[in-house]
């Protein structure tokens, strides 16, 4: 089955050269998504602020995709810093409490300093 590729209009993406999320079957594969705002290509410095662009940025991915937040089965979350984690339970909650997909927060440096977050997720259009 061909694969379909799906853009978020980052230049991260062409100038990296990867797809903000790759379909194929029912499956979808979310790139690592972090709190930059790719209409302005800004970024805030607080850490639930960008969680929940990164939130808004998949949620976006996955309905281009033909999915929504319900049909994530797994997550993972990359942070510089693990103490910063706990701010984000609300946000990542309010999104994924009822949803409950499998998780992994892992501490790991970003690709840009001012990034405090990044979330990837895989799901499968249909499952919720």
């Amino acid at each position: 089955m061909p694969r379909r590729l799906v853009s978020s209009g980052s230049s991260f993406e062409r100038e990296i050269g990867y797809s903000r999320a790759v379909v194929c079957a029912d499956r979808v594969y979310v790139s690592g998504t972090t709190g930059f705002d790719y209409t302005t290509m800004t970024i805030s410095d607080d850490i639930v602020t960008q969680t929940e662009q990164c939130l808004r940025n998949i949620e976006t991915a996955l309905r281009d995709a033909g999915a929504t937040m319900r049909d994530v089965v797994r997550v993972r979350y990359l942070l510089p810093d693990a103490r910063d984690f706990p701010a984000t339970w609300p946000s990542l909650r309010k999104a994924f409490g009822e949803i409950r997909p499998a998780a992994t927060m892992m501490q790991a440096g970003l690709a840009d300093p001012r990034m405090k977050i990044e979330i990837e997720v895989d799901a499968i259009i249909g499952s919720a």
